[in-house]
């Protein structure tokens, strides 16, 4: 038995904002982690975070604080027995929901406690969390989604019937990721806050680099600029690499229409977040609107449910997964198999801090275990704060390399925590 002794929460955060890394129609924001370490009886320590933009990550941690007491003397043995229970436990308590429910930072605090239970069983076993993931019996996989809202759309037998399916076909599937990667696309080059020349100088670099694959943000308050800076980067990609488009919520539903009228000229290949993110049929609308653009979403949104309404209105083309802003893996997984049910692409939210580290487990295994094809997979990256974890990516020529060590590799260098900490760390006090 693995005994849980200990939870420690950190608020980490990195001075981003100063470079306009990261900057786009809404956001300027410091990258930050709410990042949770649970110590064990002797074995390893599970570590997990949320992602936040730097003001209110201590909202974020201090809501990790309320959950501590239905983690703490828990053994690992005991929460994979009735895994849903100990979901439940955190997301439907019945004082703390009343701050959600299943949304927000309580929900995102969740979120970063239960991957890092995920991220202790993947150490316990020796494995990276893909391969931890896709060699799980189907039974056992379908038994960690908690069912409830969704039951409409997903059964226990259809999870378990998809994840038999993936099975046929897995190791062939995992040799093209071992001898491959898996697809990627940067967004380095197109943060808003960017000017026209360092924008310009990415691309080209990206391009020389061999990349086939670019977003870059618009929402401009004056639609010319995204249209410019649109005309930037498509000359320098030429006709034949993609370009993604991502608005970050800003436009209304009738402005997201008209703007991308503007913007098809430049072909993108799907406009990301369009607007709000519980507008489902605004989404809807627009997807019909703009076709044959793909929509695609999927970075904020709440929870499993949101999902299942944005699958079920044919609101979107791409499902952009994130790993931590719903409650970490069985809720991931949950809606991997909604996509799948609806022959959906994946396409991983990345970018931040870490979660590059987290998605390319995801991305890999619902190739490996729940879609079973590449075709119109991609999982994003940035070339930020990498340094800082102790397994960061390694992304060659465009692809994400299959990681080796044990666990979700996301656990942060100590000297990071102590560097970056808010707002006592090093680099604060010097700012």
């Amino acid at each position: 038995m693995t005994k849980i002794e200990r939870l420690e929460v950190h608020d980490v955060r990195f001075p981003t904002a100063a470079d306009a890394d990261g900057s786009d129609s809404i956001n300027r924001a410091d990258y930050s982690a709410c990042y949770v370490e649970l110590f064990t009886d002797g074995g390893p320590t599970g570590t997990g975070f949320t992602f936040t933009g730097g003001r209110g990550n201590e909202i974020c941690a201090a809501a990790v604080k309320a959950f501590e007491p239905l983690v703490v003397g828990k053994t690992v043995e005991e929460i994979f027995a009735n895994p849903v229970e100990f979901s439940r436990s955190l997301s439907q308590e019945p004082q703390i929901r009343w701050l959600g429910p299943e949304k927000g930072a309580t929900h995102m605090a969740v979120g970063a406690i239960v991957n890092a239970v995920w991220d202790l069983r993947a150490k316990l076993e020796g494995k990276p969390m893909w391969r931890l993931l896709a060699e799980m019996d189907s039974a056992e996989l379908a038994a960690q989604i908690d069912y409830r809202h969704i039951v409409d759309e997903l059964t226990p037998a259809e999870a378990e019937a998809i994840l038999d399916e993936g099975r046929v076909g897995y190791e062939d599937r995992l040799k093209v990721l071992e001898a491959d990667g898996f697809p990627a696309y940067t967004t380095s080059v197109g943060w808003l806050g960017y000017s026209d020349d360092k924008v310009r100088a990415l691309t080209e670099q990206a391009v020389a680099d061999g990349w086939s694959a670019a977003k870059m943000k618009v929402g401009s308050p004056d639609v010319a600029d995204d249209v410019r800076r649109a005309g930037i980067i498509r000359d320098i990609l030429g006709p034949d690499r993609l370009l993604m488009m991502d608005a970050n919520q800003i436009w209304s539903v009738p402005e997201a229409i008209e703007n991308m009228k503007r913007l098809a000229a430049f072909d993108p290949y799907w406009i990301e977040e369009p607007t709000h993110p519980d507008d489902i049929l605004g989404h809807a609308a627009i997807a019909k609107a703009v076709a044959p653009i793909r929509v695609a979403t999927g970075e904020v949104a709440a929870n499993r449910v949101i999902f299942k309404q944005l699958l079920q209105a044919q609101a979107i083309k791409v499902c952009q997964i994130d790993a931590c802003r719903v409650g970490g893996i069985p809720e991931v997984l949950a809606t991997l198999l909604m996509a799948a049910k609806h022959g959906i692409d994946v396409c991983p939210h990345s970018g931040g801090v870490g979660l590059c580290e987290y998605v390319q487990h995801l991305g890999m295994f619902e190739y490996l275990r729940v879609g079973k094809t590449l075709e119109g997979r991609m999982i994003e990256y940035v070339d930020h704060l990498h340094e800082h974890y102790t397994d960061p990516v390694t992304v060659v020529d465009g692809r994400y390399r299959l990681p080796t060590q044990p666990g979700y590799s996301v656990t942060l260098k100590n000297e990071s925590i102590a560097e970056f900490s808010f707002p006592n760390g090093p680099a604060w006090l010097r700012s």
